[in-house]
């Protein structure tokens, strides 16, 4: 038998699933109430960009988010290895990010921390590299909305957040998918500059449409990976 836990999670990840598909499809205005779960999509793919950065040696400079829904995450690097991790980063960073939630978020106490070790980290990230009022605000406001949660809410409120939030990350990689195939990208003011596959093609010879194949490849792999660790397979008695 699966254990209760599991049944759980499974119907956390079917609530949120079906959420999501009622916002976008049947609620009044759904889409303008799930605006905010796009913006937390390119927030993790900037702060995949951003974190990249640090681990591979480079340096995380500065980040701005905009209210059309794009963000550019500005870094330093000093090699060609620096910088194709950095761009690649960034496209599999809601994979990562949601691949992760879906594994913390299998134990409610654990989720419960999350949430806090999350709020924590973006408050840090505002004051750190968001230098852009828009998005100071809305980091600051997702921050505030994560520790808040944990404070206050119960185990059980908190595991079905993380989730939920994990499964927005998981379907923006889907909805999104398209940046993964396109050369060029639109950012603030309407303002055209190279999209992440253009700019590793550019850098690593290959088509732009050959490294977004890769790089989706990656994202699903690691879908997957999350959530078989958050829905393990039946025990035998």
């Amino acid at each position: 038998m699966r254990t209760s836990s599991s049944d759980r999670v499974a119907l956390y990840l079917v609530m949120s699933t079906f959420v999501t598909l009622l916002l976008y499809y049947v609620v009044p205005y759904g889409r303008t109430i799930a605006y905010p779960l796009v913006l937390l999509s390119t927030l993790a793919h900037e702060l995949g960009h951003g974190i990249a950065a640090v681990v591979f040696g480079g340096d995380f400079v500065r980040f701005v988010l905009y209210d059309n829904g794009a963000g550019v995450a500005m870094t330093r690097s000093s090699t060609t290895v620096q910088r194709a991790m950095i761009l690649a980063g960034g496209l599999l960073g809601p994979a990562f990010v949601a691949a992760l939630g879906f594994r913390l978020g299998r134990k409610p106490a654990r989720a419960k921390a999350t949430l806090l070790i999350t709020g924590i980290c973006l408050v840090l990230i505002c004051i750190w590299v968001v230098r852009n009022v828009f998005g100071f605000v809305f980091v600051a406001l997702t921050a505030f909305a994560f520790i808040l949660i944990a404070r206050r809410a119960s185990a059980a409120v908190c595991q079905f957040t993380t989730l939920f939030v994990a499964t927005q990350l998981a379907l923006s990689v889907f909805s999104r998918a398209d940046y993964l195939f396109t050369p060029s990208a639109e950012i603030g003011g309407g303002k055209k500059m190279p999209s992440d596959v253009g700019q590793l093609s550019d850098l690593l010879f290959l088509p732009y449409w050959f490294w977004g194949i890769v790089c989706g490849a990656l994202s699903l792999f690691v879908l997957m990976w999350g959530l078989k660790t958050a829905l393990p397979a039946v025990k035998k008695s």
